[in-house]
């Protein structure tokens, strides 16, 4: 059975309702992740790509502040107009740790330096990655505005936010095409902006369903559960996992089967 595809919101984009987190393609610092671990080379990512094609998994999720992520992407990935890629702008990180600018001029910059990294002429969903203060960033930065001008230059053919605060993502939900929210059986708040979001018809698209590795232990809490639970809430689009592990990437897959 292949893995189901959703449309994301009104955007007409088709999206698994299972996508790829590629942070530790890029990056092993000052990640939330219970344990450490070596980033991948070059083969094991190509492996995995290619996994998940086979697998029926289209959409990719990225971003400036995933290290060398974009970059490896870049190299790496066939066949690019098979996938989707989300990636984000406003957080950077360097130097061992994160910084944000949500001005005109960096997020030009930024998405310039996405579509040179991945090596493609367009992204197909840019999000916003919030520091924590949503309704500032939509309301007192430059950031939609530039964003909203690249879209209509077609560079970008889908732009959202992910976001930390149910207010934000309420304004995000009105105002953009696409929303990341948590949601898994331990946080629930962002069910607001879910049910919202679905009202409206925009995308969904949920990050932290596994609690970044934290919430997975026990009966009640195994993957198959948080993935399901997650993709079970009408609205949803997808549900972002990351991982380089082979094996559990086709567990994750089986699990919402």
């Amino acid at each position: 059975m292949p893995l189901a595809k959703r449309i994301l919101g009104q955007t007409g984009i088709e999206v698994s309702c299972l996508g790829l987190g590629t942070v530790k393609f890029g990056r092993n610092q000052e990640v939330k992740y219970p344990g450490t671990f070596p980033l991948p080379e070059d083969k094991q990512i190509t492996a995995l790509l290619d996994q998940a094609k086979d697998l029926g998994i289209n959409l990719l999720d990225t971003a400036p502040a995933y290290g060398s992520s974009e970059q490896k992407l870049g190299r790496l990935l066939k066949d690019r107009q098979d996938w989707v890629i989300c990636t984000k702008v406003g957080e950077e990180f360097a130097g061992g740790q994160s910084f944000y600018d949500f001005s005109a001029g960096h997020t030009r910059r930024s998405i310039e330096r996405s579509l040179r990294d991945i090596k493609t002429d367009y992204l197909d969903i840019v999000l916003i990655h919030s520091n924590g203060k949503d309704l500032q960033i939509i309301e007192s930065s430059d950031c939609i505005e530039t964003l909203n001008r690249m879209k209509d230059e077609g560079l970008i053919k889908a732009i959202g936010m992910s976001t930390k605060s149910v207010e934000g993502g309420i304004k995000a939900v009105e105002l953009l095409d696409v929303v990341m929210v948590t949601y898994n059986p331990s946080t629930t708040l962002d069910a607001e902006i879910i049910d919202y979001a679905q009202s409206l018809n925009k995308g969904v698209l949920i990050k932290k369903a596994l609690n970044s590795g934290h919430d997975c232990n026990g009966l009640n809490n195994s993957t198959e559960n948080n993935l399901r639970f997650s993709l079970s809430r009408d609205g949803v689009s997808s549900v972002i996992v990351g991982t380089i592990n082979p094996v559990h990437l086709q567990e994750n897959v089986k699990s919402v089967l």
